[in-house]
């Protein structure tokens, strides 16, 4: 990569002798500094566990694979002539965090760093990882070595496709450029591979299967492939409309007014989710899942890289939906109170920036059903484009999702609809199910449903509270308006006789 060399180029002729070139394509990292130290005439030396030393042309010059040893040696690589681009030495260890846990090897590394500046000798750890003792911390510089961007995937697919009819046409060919985007270039070799192998050209289904198993292997992400869109999704008007647009617009915009994402907040089974997973279908692009409790690692400073890498991924993916869910249990332990040594509020403070900053194209779908739980600069402009409170479905959005359902579950049309006073739509979609599965009518299944707004009333009523005039109401658009909550007349007597009796107890009885 162009990109990696000038970096590289840049911090060597500014003399920074220890460099940590964080890589997961190895093979690609060393094959560009060889390119740059043939360039710029500087000896490049590798090293690794199992071939020990050798040059940047693979002749073993030491058979030692002792890293003590290895480190030692670079003294006295160094050249003595007096001019600097000569006597420039670069050796390259890789995968040397593996033996970063040895008092000798961190106090060699100490001094061939400080020494190498009279040198000219640079150590560059390549690893897939950042692992740092509080020895070394200062002394080096981190450097990504970046996946390939979609031009480089379009040249490497091109030098793989090379019979007839083997490229995807023209049409298409953004489609699968998309899907392999995020993937190292081993992997990219591998899904275009496979796609040949089993349509006899490159689709972008074969890609996405073997990128949904690259992703699961990460621990970190998951990638939604639901068949649904919009038509399969009853109510949520507003919403649906200025998602889409956002998104449909996304690519005639400048960089600077990308959209950023929505935060959705409700009582539980108002739609959230399946929002989320038919909104990238219905605009074309992958939803990627991102489990913020899988992020969690018991190392130190483990949790934080996880965070970093997750979002390193997402950005590589763009364009996509990027779906978080509950994110106010995930990141409950922010005030503090979790007793995780801050762990949660460094994530959540990794997540800011990036919602914030993010040049990326990728809109962030949040859900959360208590928003109480999370602070509000999480909610502030330019984290999200709006925040929408999605209530319990009114009268002509529960007959939508009626018949959507009836429909799915092939129950008759003309089978009356038990009363679903306060039901969400995951609710009605269960007396559907139920009734298919139990072969029973629906309002027989109905019997087996408890309403959210019946098991958690009070939480329901004190959502749609915080929600009235900070939210914007994501069926009718503009801001929600919450309907004032009606109080049964024996509910205010019984309270008056209650207040009444509490009055006369508290009456001092010398008065009496």
């Amino acid at each position: 990569m162009a990109q990696l060399k000038n970096r590289m180029r840049e911090l060597i002729q500014a003399c920074f002798t220890g460099i940590w070139l964080r890589s997961h394509e190895m093979t690609e990292a060393v094959s560009d500094l060889s390119h740059l130290c043939r360039d710029e005439q500087w000896q490049l030396m590798t090293w690794d566990i199992e071939q020990g030393l050798a040059s940047s042309s693979g002749v073993a010059v030491s058979e030692a694979v002792d890293p003590l040893a290895a480190i030692r040696a670079l003294g006295a690589m160094a050249g003595g002539s007096t001019d600097t681009s000569t006597a420039t030495t670069v050796l390259v260890l890789k995968n040397f965090h593996r033996f970063l846990n040895s008092p000798e090897i961190i106090q060699a590394m100490c001094r061939a760093i400080i020494e190498g500046k009279m040198n000219r000798t640079f150590i560059v750890v390549l690893a897939p990882v950042v692992q740092l003792p509080p020895e070394l911390e200062r002394l080096f510089i981190v450097v990504e070595h970046d996946l390939p961007t979609k031009e480089e995937l379009q040249t490497l697919l091109e030098s793989i496709a090379t019979e007839p009819g083997e490229m995807p046409p023209e049409q298409s060919l953004n489609a699968v450029l998309d899907a392999t985007a995020g993937l190292t270039r081993y992997e990219a070799e591998n899904a275009y591979s496979l796609s040949l192998v089993r349509h006899q050209n490159v689709r972008a289904d074969a890609i996405w299967e073997l990128k949904t198993q690259a992703l699961k292997k990460s621990g970190l992400l998951s990638l939604s492939r639901s068949q649904s869109n919009f038509s399969s999704l009853g109510g949520l008007t507003a919403l649906k409309a200025f998602s889409k647009r956002a998104l449909l617009r996304a690519s005639c915009v400048s960089a600077k007014a990308k959209p950023k994402g929505v935060l959705l907040l409700s009582p539980p089974g108002c739609g959230k989710s399946a929002f989320c997973k038919s909104l990238g279908n219905e605009v074309g692009r992958p939803v990627v899942t991102l489990d913020v409790g899988s992020l969690m690692g018991s190392l130190v400073g483990q949790s934080e890289e996880r965070t970093r890498d997750a979002l390193r991924i997402v950005d590589s993916m763009a364009p996509c939906v990027l779906m978080i869910e509950e994110v106010d249990k995930a990141l409950s332990g922010v005030g503090g109170q979790s007793g995780d040594s801050g762990v949660s509020s460094r994530m959540f403070g990794t997540l800011l920036t990036w919602l914030n900053d993010h040049e990326s194209d990728v809109f962030v779908v949040c859900s959360a059903n208590d928003i109480t739980k999370l602070p509000p600069e999480f909610t502030r402009a330019e984290r999200f484009d709006a925040v929408f409170f999605l209530d319990l479905p009114d009268r002509v959005q529960k007959d939508a999702i009626w018949d959507m359902y009836r429909s799915l579950f092939e129950i008759n049309a003309e089978e009356v609809i038990p009363k679903d006073d306060d039901w969400t739509g995951a609710e009605i979609r269960s007396c559907c199910r139920l009734a298919s599965l139990l072969d029973v009518s629906l309002s027989q299944a109905s019997q087996n449903v408890v309403p959210v707004a019946v098991t958690s009333a009070e939480g329901v009523q004190r959502l749609r509270q915080w929600a009235a005039g900070r939210c914007l109401d994501a069926e009718l658009g503009g801001v929600y308006r919450a309907e004032p909550a009606v109080v049964a007349p024996d509910s205010i007597t019984s309270s008056s006789a209650t207040q009444s009796r509490r009055r006369v107890s508290r009456r001092n009885p010398e008065l009496n």
